[in-house]
């Protein structure tokens, strides 16, 4: 760090001598201009003035020659050739060329249209200074995400500034031993450009720490397994009490986040072990109005599903269903199929066609009735409605119903 602050310190310091040194340039550039302008004006105005001086000293030789002549005419002339000489005189004076010259100079010596008065570039030199730098942005952690392997990075600015045209994002792996923006190893990647203030990092793979995850999931080396005996809370410990344990640090769990198959090609090498997206996904969105209404498809080799809504928010470990402020429809494709809808650890089994997309529909207005659920099997999938009132938003078939409850619902 204290080596960057030295590189970038000479640096910034050689861009500003070079600021300056082109503006001296410039100035002695301009200088010189204003100066051969100057001589070239003196030089054409001397000119003109000696030329016209040059030729007064002329005209006054002349008529000095000729005051001689008209003097001497006079003297010799008698009475009768007085006449004749005085019109030779005439012709002579008419001619000179003092006759016809003006003894006002050509050329001013007035200067001032080459004065000059720099107060304003003084002022404008006076405000120099360094270019003005918009304040750090701030990562909105609310907004920001890790999943699929991807990172979405959102930030807000302190201060509104209409100025900014664009956002640059430097980012750089941290899970590894060296200093900040080291240029060896792991050096700081930048994405130039950015008009909004969001952007996805992607072409990641995250590591699963087997020592926080679900205590159903079995993490060895490079595979997810789903352990439905629940052994790896004992393993685990174990493993602990030896101080053999895996530390919660990404780098240091071997096992990989299978990709999601959104992200991932249609073709497969092999069968995966653990296929699915997540064990379990729930919402964090709370429903106090309006209508809702998800749809999900499921997977034919997956070996059980389970969709639904709870009243509030569940445990890190239950599952829909399993509670009494939960509901869910369950497909179950161990040995046979089955599909039910469960609640409060109590499953009822629907003689309905299993559906290939089952649709979750939700009207938090549309209440007052003891049942509000019922599921319409079709050809290609079917309808889950729940109501908000007092009754319960749970699954039945025309003219059966279930007991009454209470709450908001969460998607």
């Amino acid at each position: 760090m204290l080596q960057n602050v030295e590189d970038n310190s000479a640096r910034v310091q050689e861009d500003l001598e070079g600021e300056f040194q082109s503006l001296y340039a410039l100035l002695d550039e301009l200088k010189d201009g204003m100066l051969t302008k100057i001589k070239q004006d003196r030089a054409s105005r001397t000119y003109e003035l000696q030329a016209q001086l040059a030729a007064c000293a002329k005209a006054l030789e002349s008529s000095e020659e000729l005051l001689e002549t008209a003097n001497q005419t006079l003297e010799t002339a008698n009475n009768h050739d007085f006449t004749q000489a005085a019109k030779q005189i005439k012709d002579s004076v008419t001619m000179a060329p003092a006759f016809r010259l003006s003894l006002k100079a050509k050329v001013s010596d007035n200067m001032s249209h080459l004065m000059v008065d720099f107060a304003q570039e003084r002022r404008l030199l006076q405000a120099l200074a360094f270019l003005p730098v918009p304040s750090t942005p701030e990562i909105d952690l609310a907004e920001s995400l890790v999943a699929d392997n991807c990172v979405t990075l959102a930030w807000r600015m302190p201060d509104e500034d209409s100025k900014i045209d664009h956002y640059v994002l430097e980012y750089r792996r941290t899970n590894f031993e060296g200093p900040p923006r080291a240029k060896e190893d792991q050096p700081w990647m930048v994405v130039e450009g950015i008009k909004g203030t969001e952007y996805t990092l992607s072409a990641f793979m995250f590591r699963l720490d087997a020592s926080t995850c679900h205590q159903n999931l079995r993490v060895e080396e490079l595979s997810v397994e789903w352990d439905a005996t629940g052994g790896k809370v004992q393993d685990v410990k174990a493993r602990e009490k030896d101080g053999k344990g895996r530390t919660a640090s990404p780098a240091n769990s071997p096992a990989r986040v299978v990709q999601s198959p959104k992200r991932m090609s249609s073709g497969r090498g092999g069968r995966d072990r653990f296929t699915a997206e997540s064990y379990t996904v729930l919402g964090d969105t709370l429903i106090d109005g309006d209508d809702h209404y998800w749809e999900v498809r499921y997977d034919r080799d997956s070996k059980a599903f389970g969709v639904g809504v709870a009243y509030r928010s569940l445990g890190k470990f239950d599952q829909l269903g399993k509670t009494s402020a939960s509901w869910c429809l369950h497909l179950n494709n161990w040995l046979q199929v089955s599909f039910s809808a469960k609640h409060a650890n109590k499953a009822k089994v629907l003689d309905v066609p299993v559906p290939d997309c089952i649709g979750v529909y939700c009207n938090f207005h549309e209440g007052g009735r003891g049942t509000h659920g019922d599921l319409t099997g079709r050809g290609d999938g079917g309808v889950w409605r729940a109501g908000s009132s007092s009754g319960l938003p749970g699954t039945k078939k025309p003219g059966s119903s279930w007991e009454e409850a209470s709450g908001g619902p969460q998607r």
